[in-house]
């Protein structure tokens, strides 16, 4: 062997990181392994697991990230190499999928490359099938799918890989018995209860999932969380401590996965999916505060004729930039029989400047009537200095806490009275927060869409004459200029 050769076989002893991209290159000839902080991050956690360091460990990430290859491939593969008389136990949701998994384990130990770095780890004679691969040295991998039995068998190192799919994440029956599972059958199987360890790796599927269930009932796990776009500013720990910094907004894998990808398969499969499998923040499917039935949808605005105003609703951040609340406007058409229009929703992090510049130009773009802003922060500024530039600027102090408002703006939910349109741009970021309150991060949305719902100076025309109504709709400012072109139509 030359020296670059065995500089190659230390280096993947030695750096786990390393290992998982020959691995890669071994079971995806042809494809390009992308080097990301997030790999990085999680080959650290599980090389942790390896040296005993952490004994539970959740980690939630989007589909399509390597997470099987890294956790039910190479890891095991690793693990093996430096110890091949551990016992590693491998789920995942289907008997199939375990099966891949294990042949794909199994390509790995038999490759030539893998022989010269681990020379002590050899398939045994005995058990060399797509159930069970032991090794000469008694250690082995067993797979195994997410409900069956494994009576008689034990581990030191559980990984569950994906112990839901998708599809199943709306059946209770199924939910419950992937939990119970590990409960009743699964936590029985370590063969030291003090140091066995259990890794779970996992898109986040629903609200009662597995990771969802064990977290509510202990604080034991060790969690790394990745979503496909940062939530907030985060630093999470990388390989051996590096820290990476990760901004609010940042795409986790920007060269397979840029945000207009992201932003268009959230537009195909839905804001509830996307939110719980690429954000690892599953909504109540029903809704938690507004139910998901409750919702009335339109596909054409009301007649210009039954048009009282188009309102506006402003909840500002107190600071601008990435790292702080986002400042959002949604816009309404108000029209008779007490009906609120949601047709536009803006929502950005911006300095004070943009952001006052932004509230002039939405309520000219749109011709708004009133414009509700809270006052409190930013916006008692903004209307101090806009009053004289926004007509129908006001300053809004809300009655309450945020949660007991949107508990009284959400009758008109249940009403009908509060219309949502069929299709727009925004829909599945602002129905995604809507279902979730109050349990959200970010609720800026929910927050201007309750100050807008529970505007009480409204002139409605259910209460007027033909007359009195006629005179308002002249007052009103909506612009009538579009005729039949109107842009809400």
């Amino acid at each position: 062997m030359t020296g670059d050769g065995r500089i190659l076989n230390a280096l993947l002893r030695a750096d786990f990181r390393a290992f998982v991209h020959k691995v890669f290159l071994t079971l995806t000839p042809g494809q390009t392994f992308i080097r990301s902080w997030h790999l990085d991050a999680i080959a650290d956690r599980l090389e942790r697991v390896r040296r005993g360091e952490c004994r539970r460990l959740i980690i939630n990430m989007p589909p399509r990230s390597l997470k099987s290859i890294m956790s039910s491939v190479a890891f095991p593969a690793y693990v093996l190499g430096h110890n091949p008389s551990r016992r590693i136990i491998c789920a995942s949701y289907s008997g199939e999928l375990a099966k891949k998994h294990s042949n794909d384990f199994r390509a790995v130990l038999e490759s030539t490359w893998y022989r010269a770095v681990f020379p002590g780890t050899r398939v045994g004679a005995f058990k060399n099938n797509e159930i069970e691969i032991e090794l000469t040295a008694r250690g082995f991998r067993l797979a195994a799918s997410v409900g069956g039995t494994l009576t008689g068998r034990g581990g030191d190192i559980i990984i569950i890989d994906d112990p839901l799919k998708p599809d199943d994440a709306f059946s209770e029956a199924k939910r419950n018995g992937a939990n119970q599972w590990f409960t009743n059958t699964l936590l029985s199987r370590l063969d030291d209860k003090r140091t066995g360890a259990i890794v779970i790796v996992m898109q986040r599927v629903h609200m009662d999932d597995l990771t969802g269930f064990l977290t509510e009932q202990s604080d034991e796990w060790e969690i790394l969380n990745l979503p496909a776009i940062a939530e907030h500013d985060e630093t999470i720990q990388g390989w051996n401590g590096e820290l990476h910094f990760r901004g609010a907004g940042e795409v986790l894998s920007p060269e397979r996965e840029p945000l207009y990808v992201l932003e268009a398969l959230k537009t195909q499969i839905g804001g509830d999916a996307f939110s719980a499998q690429y954000q690892q923040l599953p909504v109540p499917p029903g809704g938690a505060m507004i139910k998901r039935h409750w919702i009335v949808r339109y596909k054409k605005l009301p007649p210009m004729s039954e048009r009282l105003m188009i309102l506006q609703s402003w909840d500002t951040a107190n600071k601008g930039g990435p790292q702080n609340d986002w400042s959002v406007c949604t816009t309404w058409v108000l029209a008779s029989k007490m009906r609120w229009f949601l047709v536009d929703v803006w929502r950005g992090r911006v300095d004070y400047p943009a952001l006052k510049a932004t509230v002039e130009a939405q309520a000219k773009k749109w011709g708004a009537r009133r414009v509700l802003i809270e006052d409190a922060g930013a916006g008692t500024m903004l209307v101090q200095e806009l009053r004289a530039r926004v007509p129908g600027i006001i300053g809004v102090r809300p009655d309450g806490d945020k949660v007991s408002r949107m508990a009284v703006a959400s009758a008109k939910f249940e009403a009908g009275q509060a219309l949502l349109p069929e299709r727009a741009l925004w829909l599945a970021d602002f129905e995604s927060e809507l279902f979730a309150f109050p349990g959200v991060k970010h609720d800026d949305q929910c927050d201007s869409v309750s100050q807008a719902l529970l505007d009480k100076n409204i002139p409605w025309m259910s209460y007027l004459s033909p007359e009195d109504w006629d005179r308002l709709l002249a007052k009103s400012r909506i612009p009538t200029r579009y005729g039949k072109r109107n842009r809400w139509s």
